[in-house]
């Protein structure tokens, strides 16, 4: 095992760690206290050299991703008023023209109403572009009074293409935050984003985890297009200085802990 994946996978709120180190074709199994399998949808996923955790990463291409059935992980199932979260994904955008906002990864179904939290990328409300976003959502629908679900921490640092970056997203049931390779990327009041409301509970019909897209309009979309190297989630909110740490945990580029 890469010795920087012990960093996060000894941590006691881990959840789930996923290193992308399976060959295409293959699910994708997480480490750590409950191994969550993500299965690939549209083909299968390649593998490419040079990860943050290992010889390798899965380089996900335009209308790609993995699905988790929401039945499957139940500890991914953050919800109610006390719900908290981190998610770290170490991600190197493809350096196309976006197209829209790119969902990373989260239990998020636009299309049903049944949204609970997601990171994306460009989401392109409040303006934004090409910025972190941490969506969290009490109410599943849009919100009141608008077309779109506009509660979402939103940094500042326009993320880069072609290059790993570590991002980061939490809910502690006050507040949503972003950060970019371990550091706040305060903006405003948009980050940290004010968010008491806690979050929506879709019950046994709600929506599974994804990565790499969500279900909206329809269909899915909002698809991210790269390499993923690493994903990780915990059931607590986190640190900053935990965050900064365990970003760190990567090991290519400039992310080196």
């Amino acid at each position: 095992m890469h010795p920087h994946a012990l960093t996060i996978i000894n941590h006691p709120a881990l959840v789930s760690f996923w290193d992308f180190q399976e060959e295409a074709g293959a699910d994708r199994v997480a480490k750590g206290p409950h191994p969550y399998r993500l299965k690939e949808m549209a083909g299968r996923i390649e593998r490419i050299q040079g990860g943050p955790f290992g010889p390798y990463a899965a380089q996900v291409a335009f209308g790609q991703w993995w699905n988790l059935p929401r039945a499957q992980c139940p500890e991914l199932d953050f919800h109610g008023s006390e719900a908290e979260l981190t998610m770290i994904v170490w991600v190197k955008r493809e350096g196309r023209e976006n197209s829209g906002c790119q969902a990373v990864a989260g239990i998020w179904n636009e299309t049903e109403s049944k949204r609970q939290y997601c990171m994306f990328l460009d989401l392109r409300i409040w303006e934004s572009a090409d910025q972190v976003c941490g969506h969290v959502s009490s109410v599943g629908g849009p919100t009141p009074g608008y077309k779109y679900c506009m509660t979402t921490a939103i940094g500042s640092t326009p993320v880069p293409k072609e290059e790993w970056v570590a991002l980061a997203f939490t809910y502690d049931g006050l507040y949503a935050k972003v950060y970019v390779n371990g550091r706040l990327d305060k903006r405003g009041s948009y980050n940290p984003y004010p968010y008491d409301a806690g979050l929506y509970d879709g019950g046994p019909e709600g929506a599974d985890f994804t990565v790499a897209a969500v279900h909206r309009a329809g269909e899915m979309g909002n698809f991210y297009a790269g390499a993923i190297g690493g994903l990780a989630v915990f059931r607590e909110a986190l640190s900053g200085e935990e965050i900064a740490a365990l970003s760190a945990s990567g090991s290519v580029n400039g992310i080196d802990g």
